[in-house]
């Protein structure tokens, strides 16, 4: 440290001023943060059972509004975001839709990452936020079975 930026600025007493230690004192130019922000970890722990019911709530809302759609299967003959639109207009999903696929399938993944307001995921990476913010929930039949075995 400087040992001119720790030195008393003027003398304690005598002068008609307040005491004062430094011109690093928050009150100054270029001085200190008196509550700087501290780095603060703003996680909860949400409790499985919680989160089950949560995501159980999710779907069962889709299903209610009849915003789930199950697929057969869902193959790509070529990847091609064309198709996807396409596919998409089909089955009534004009705005935002979320696909849910069983396992990686980069045909699909690559065909829908560049359209506005859809997206893909994985039944193990499936959250209760992305089920309610996408309109339609897109889902094929194998992964039907591997979310019920899950939430059942």
């Amino acid at each position: 440290m400087n040992p001119r930026s720790i030195r008393k600025i003027y003398r304690q007493k005598g002068t008609g001023n307040a005491r004062h230690h430094g011109r690093r004192a928050p009150q100054f130019t270029h001085g200190g943060v008196v509550f700087a922000p501290k780095p603060r970890d703003y996680r909860i722990k949400v409790l499985r059972k919680v989160r089950r019911l949560a995501m159980l709530g999710a779907l069962s809302s889709k299903v209610a509004e009849n915003d789930m759609i199950v697929l057969d299967k869902l193959e790509l003959a070529e990847a091609k975001t064309r198709v996807v639109v396409k596919m998409l207009k089909d089955l009534g999903a004009t705005r935002k839709a979320l696909i849910v696929l069983p396992e990686r399938d980069e045909s699909v993944v690559r065909a829908a990452a560049n359209i506005p307001g859809v997206k893909t995921a994985y039944v193990n990476t499936l959250n209760v936020l992305d089920i309610l913010n996408y309109d339609k929930f897109i889902v094929t039949q194998e992964a039907v079975k591997l979310v019920e075995e899950v939430y059942d």
